[in-house]
């Protein structure tokens, strides 16, 4: 327990765009800077789900890694992400609990942004295979 690792990336522009074209969420406050300067953001904003998918990236990649199972996720989005704006997933273990050959692994899952903002906070649970 305890253990952590991260990724960081820059959310720009064109992630924004191919995220609202992978997903289909054609909100206009991901893509449209007139609508956007009418909201509470006064600008456009990446979509929530883009930025919690930096976590995503950390458990399948670096930890727990290679062959773990999203079970649940919980997030809280508590501040906005803006085009630019380099943001950092960091997920630590908090328990792990082994059956037979698994273990289920709950993390403490968080992102900020550069200016040491967190951006989204929650946990997540996954299942590793150990052994054969």
């Amino acid at each position: 327990m305890g253990q952590r690792a991260s990724y960081t990336r820059e959310i720009t522009t064109d992630m924004i765009r191919a995220f609202s074209d992978l997903s289909g969420d054609r909100n206009p406050l991901h893509h449209d800077e007139e609508y956007a300067r009418s909201t509470v953001f006064g600008r456009v904003v990446a979509q929530g789900m883009l930025t919690a998918s930096l976590i995503s990236t950390v458990l399948g990649t670096v930890l727990p890694g290679p062959g773990s199972i999203y079970l649940e996720q919980y997030l809280k989005f508590t501040r906005p992400v803006y085009p630019g704006d380099v943001v950092t997933a960091e997920v630590e273990v908090t328990e792990v609990s082994e059956r037979g050959n698994r273990a289920f692994v709950t993390l403490r899952t968080t992102c900020t942004n550069e200016r040491g903002e967190v951006v989204i906070d929650g946990w997540a649970k996954v299942l590793v295979p150990i052994g054969d």
